[in-house]
């Protein structure tokens, strides 16, 4: 049974219109329209006032049947979804900040003095260079990654649907 089967036969089993589902829990009657025709889903937070409201379980509503159905679908998408978000953001912060240390280094070392000392020693940052310029790298690597997986993920999407 798929999700708006469940939500009709629900509210039928309490005697009740669309309107008066709707008002019980404070949605409007097109909510209700689109939730058992399928067009729209609601979000978790509403599968729990449904859950309290007319005294089923949320595994009987996530679920459904035997089979998974349409809810148990977006829940899974949207918990992959959000863990792609929280991962290329976190990819994208370090990305920046290796940018960030490495033109920082890049302007220290521009800015630095070279000075032999009283023995004859040479004092040089050289090793910021390099150092500066594997941080360039690695930022530029991050988001060249980044941007490719989210290219790639929207292309995949785009063909299952």
């Amino acid at each position: 049974m798929d999700f708006g089967s469940q939500i009709k036969k629900i509210r039928e089993d309490n005697g009740m219109t669309q309107e008066q589902f709707a008002l019980k829990l404070n949605v409007s009657r097109q909510a209700v329209s689109n939730w058992e025709n399928n067009k729209n889903l609601p979000d978790i937070g509403m599968l729990i006032v449904i859950s309290n409201v007319f005294l089923v379980s949320l595994d009987y509503l996530i679920k459904g049947d035997e089979k998974m159905n349409n809810m148990t679908q977006k829940i899974i998408k949207d918990g992959s979804e959000t863990r792609r978000a929280k991962f290329n953001m976190v990819s994208s912060i370090i990305g920046g900040v290796l940018l960030l240390m490495g033109l920082v280094l890049l302007i220290v070392k521009g800015l630095s003095v070279e000075y032999i000392d009283a023995n004859g020693m040479l004092h040089e940052n050289f090793f910021l260079i390099p150092v500066s310029f594997l941080c360039l790298f690695c930022g530029l690597i991050s988001f060249l990654v980044i941007g490719i997986k989210t290219i790639f993920c929207k292309v995949k999407n785009k063909r299952s649907m």
